[in-house]
Order: C-alpha cells, then sequence, then structure tokens
C-alpha cells in the first residue's frame, strides 16, 4: 500500500475569524494603515525598519498577492477597524516563522493572545506542526510571551533570540489559553 504525506503549503485565506478579531489577507489598499502602523515610534523598534513612503507598501503589498511563500493578515476588530498586522512565512518542512507581528497601541490587552492562538490553529488547519521565529532581545515583553506559549530558545545572536514551538507546545497553548478563542477559528476561502 502506497504511503504518501502532502507537505504544509500557504493558503490566503479571505478571513479567518477568531472571538473577537478577525484576520483577512492584506491587500494595497491596506499600505497607508500599514505604514502608519509600523512607523509608529512605539511600535518600531523592534521590528524590520519600514519606509514611510506609502508607494513602496503598495507596490510590496502587489507583489505579495502573487506570492504564495507567505500570508500576510490584517488584524481588525469586529466593527471592521484594524488594529494590527501578522505575517506567516519562511516554511521549512512543516514548521512555518511568523512575525510582523504589530497591534496598535490602546488596543485591549487579550488581543494579543488570541491573535497567537489565531496564528497557530490555521497554521496547524494547513498541515504545520511546529513554529520557528526570532524576537530582538531588547523585546523582553514579546520573547517572555513567547516563552509562555511554550516556546524553547535555540540560539542567539546579538541582537536576537532564535527560538522554536513544537506540536506538543502548541496543543498545550491552545488548551491553556483557550478562554481567548472559546469557539476555535473560521477559515473562509479566498
Amino acid at each position: 500500500q502506497e504511503f504518501s504525506m502532502t507537505m504544509p503549503a500557504f493558503v490566503k485565506p479571505r478571513q479567518v475569524i477568531g472571538h473577537h478579531l478577525v484576520l483577512r489577507d492584506a491587500t494595497p489598499a491596506d499600505a497607508e494603515f500599514i505604514v502608519a502602523l509600523r512607523t509608529d515610534e512605539s511600535k518600531s523598534r523592534f521590528i524590520s525598519k519600514t519606509s514611510s513612503d506609502v508607494s513602496q507598501q503598495v507596490a510590496w503589498l502587489e507583489k505579495y498577492a502573487q506570492d504564495n511563500s507567505q500570508v500576510y493578515f490584517i488584524m481588525e476588530d469586529r466593527e471592521h477597524n484594524p488594529v494590527g498586522t501578522v505575517r506567516l512565512y519562511d516554511q521549512q518542512g512543516d514548521s512555518f516563522c511568523w512575525g510582523s507581528w504589530v497591534i496598535r497601541e490602546g488596543s485591549p490587552s487579550g488581543y494579543a493572545v488570541e491573535s497567537a492562538l489565531m496564528v497557530y490553529q490555521f497554521a496547524l488547519s494547513l498541515g504545520f506542526t511546529r513554529a520557528h521565529f526570532d524576537v530582538r532581545k531588547g523585546n523582553e515583553s514579546v520573547w517572555k510571551f513567547h516563552e509562555r506559549f511554550g516556546a524553547v530558545r535555540t540560539e542567539e545572536t546579538e541582537l536576537d533570540y532564535f527560538y522554536s514551538l513544537s506540536r506538543e507546545a502548541i496543543d498545550k497553548s491552545l488548551a491553556k489559553y483557550a478562554k481567548f478563542l472559546p469557539g476555535g477559528i473560521q477559515v473562509i476561502a479566498a
């Protein structure tokens, strides 16, 4: 009997619906919001630099629309107000990287946990079983957040900590923080 195992792959849905949040595929119309969020001084200290030129972000988003190697979401509340971004990328077998995780200042504190759970549930639905990512050493609140989720530090550079997260740790976090995503997620195809 033949056994075939398909590799996970990124698929861009129209929306991933959670409890208080909706993740929707980013479009060129989101360029102004993304630039404003990523160039906000309080938010941009620990992320890669972004040009304040909105036309460059539009061009990047137009190119992204044709790119199946990543999924870039705009996080919205249930009233469709954009509150942040998050991106899944850098597939390595059954592991995915996630980042570009920026949440607007003043958003409810539960949005961080809910959006992380949504990322993990969505990735699991695509067939991924592990995650990897890096966090700037100075971004202590974020690396501590990931460590509470069971992320294991695998290496470090002068600037960054590198982490991996096993399927077991993902499952434990989904159970531990279930109150933030009581109904799971609903994925709406593009």
